[in-house]
């Protein structure tokens, strides 16, 4: 390698991926450093050695240890390079996908409401398509609370704002939670905020029975991604988290209060009838596929999950977010989420760029894609065996416990 800073203990480490047989190095710094987040600075915990970025194909160049009392450090690491030419949003582009993501959302509400006096059949055929456009508003909504959508941080949160009512969701709540999610992904000691309710085998042997009950239920696929998602839109948003903050209140709030307005003014124009037999298909397929996405992201069967002192971000980015790839027209309608690795490790690229960034680079293009069968069998993925570092189902854990009892009792 190239010359160091004294005392700074850089080393290289060769580490295979759980996805196929690809060998990563990765650039070991042992540093703390700091991960910016839309426009908040998250500090990732990085305490111990960090396996901070592939450095497959890149030249090797000095790194330079910071300082002990240095507590905001950013890294010189080949995958930030890499990034960072495609973290600059473009006004025109972003402005254009909210006139032809939020444009035909309005003209399929109004044909779905036409529609009804001919046959609530095609409104419900409509209703899909509708829920399309939708997910790409959610996108959009999304990018805004990583403040990579628009270069201003004033558009970033007009527009999230205005597209967080259209998809039920508060703005500035969900952009903390979904900040901690991203700052925390895949720490096992760090789990509960912004992501999927995840056990790990040894957790749910020792749970209580009513406890383990409700865990087997959200678990279900009819429930997560069907009542569980509609809830959450419908229901859990309008809910203020503990410790949220005073702007985070108002804004769960004015949310709220806009979407009821909204929601009695239609009333009025079409009937309630009317209004729910419109919004409510939206939001149960919108948002149950958009659930099922999230879903798909990380709960993989080889997916990356480590205690704290052993986390690592860009680990955690590249092994334990997927690489989902879909059909052109479903990869449009969901704003290339399923390019959720690089998404993950730099999440200040606009969605409309991510496609860019894997395909323009050899080092993304080591991750294998989650297949469509995967995605399938990752439905059965119910805990974290650290055992074996996979995620299994509740059929092999409960195996395993039968077969432990068998054995204890044969030996008594």
């Amino acid at each position: 390698m190239g010359s160091v800073g004294s005392g700074s203990n850089v080393k290289v480490q060769d580490r295979r991926s759980k996805r196929g047989s690809k060998a990563i190095t990765y650039l070991a710094v042992d540093a703390r450093i700091y991960v910016t987040i839309g426009a908040t600075n998250f500090s990732c915990g990085f305490h111990d050695h960090v396996e901070l970025e592939p450095a497959l194909s890149f030249e090797e160049r000095p790194v330079t240890a910071p300082s002990a009392t240095t507590t905001n450090v950013t890294t010189a690491i080949p995958w930030q390079k890499v990034v960072s030419k495609y973290q600059n949003p473009n006004t025109i582009r972003s402005s254009w996908e909210i006139v032809n993501s939020i444009g035909p959302y309005i003209i399929l509400w109004y044909l779905m409401w036409r529609s009804l006096s001919v046959s609530y059949l095609l409104t419900f055929a409509l209703s899909l398509i509708a829920s399309g456009f939708l997910m790409r508003t959610f996108i959009i909504f999304h990018d805004c609370g990583h403040g990579s959508f628009f270069n201003s941080r004033k558009a970033n949160r007009f527009w999230g704002i205005v597209t967080g009512i259209l998809v039920f969701t508060p703005f500035d709540q969900w952009t903390h939670e979904h900040a901690m999610h991203h700052a925390s992904s895949g720490d096992l000691d760090r789990r509960g905020l912004g992501d999927v309710w995840t056990l790990t085998a040894g957790e749910d042997m020792t749970m209580p029975p009513l406890q383990r009950l409700g865990y087997y239920v959200y678990r279900n696929p009819f429930v997560m991604f069907g009542l569980g998602a509609f809830y959450m839109f419908v229901i859990a948003h309008r809910k203020i988290r503990n410790g949220a903050s005073a702007r985070e209140r108002n804004n769960v709030w004015a949310t709220t209060i806009a979407l009821l307005l909204i929601a009695v003014v239609l009333s009025l124009l079409i009937g309630i009838k009317a209004y729910l037999l419109i919004q409510l298909p939206i939001i149960f397929f919108g948002g149950g596929v958009g659930v099922y996405l999230f879903y798909m992201q990380h709960q993989f069967e080889d997916t990356y999950w480590e205690r704290h002192k052993e986390w690592d971000y860009a680990q955690a980015a590249l092994e334990g977010s997927s690489y989902y790839k879909m059909p052109k027209v479903f990869q449009w309608f969901t704003g290339n989420i399923g390019i959720h690795h690089i998404h993950h490790l730099s999440p200040r690229i606009p969605n409309y760029r991510l496609q860019a960034c894997q395909d323009e680079n050899p080092m993304f293009q080591e991750v294998e894609p989650l297949t469509f069968k995967e995605s399938l069998e990752a439905l059965w993925c119910h805990l974290y065996d650290e055992e074996n570092r996979c995620m299994t189902s509740f059929a092999t854990i409960h195996r395993r416990m039968r077969l432990q009892a068998e054995t204890s009792a044969s030996l008594d």
